[in-house]
């Protein structure tokens, strides 16, 4: 063992948020440690395993009130969808029937300028061969005028 002495260090004063030093270092201030309520015990469920034949197997029909409100949701019959399906075609078809009518008259649209176009064409050929002609023929009185 050493013969040098022991020294302890005094343990460091905490230090305080509060300007107050002396008197407040000196007490200790127990908070109380929060306690969670206990949980009230709950029976054993049981198994979930059902067998297949079984009865509780698959959704069970509730017998509602007709004021119920779970009663009166939008579920719809197979009348009710057969008749949304009708009216679904019949929609279609008139829109069917519209562009149909719309592309019809588009295609008389087109013709009808094909025609006027190939008429103008016509018309603009025959005009640019008659000033043809005509620059010809002035050509060739001027040069038999120069030559008299």
């Amino acid at each position: 063992m050493s013969s040098e002495p022991t020294t302890t260090k005094p343990n460091p004063p905490e230090r305080s948020d509060s300007s107050s030093s002396s008197s407040v270092e000196n007490q200790e201030i127990h908070t109380p440690i929060p306690i969670r309520p206990r949980l009230p015990n709950r029976k054993s469920s049981g198994t979930l395993i059902v067998p297949r034949d079984s009865s509780q197997v698959g959704p069970l029909e509730p017998d509602l009130e007709p004021d119920d409100v779970r009663a009166m949701s939008p579920r719809r019959t197979s009348e009710d969808i057969e008749v949304m399906g009708r009216e679904a075609r019949e929609e279609l078809h008139k829109h069917a029937r519209a562009l149909q009518d719309s592309l019809l008259m588009i295609f008389n649209r087109i013709e009808a300028v094909k025609e006027e176009h190939d008429k103008l064409d016509n018309h603009n050929k025959f005009l640019q061969k008659y000033i043809g002609d005509l620059m010809s023929t002035s050509k060739i009185t001027a040069s038999n005028r120069g030559r008299k």
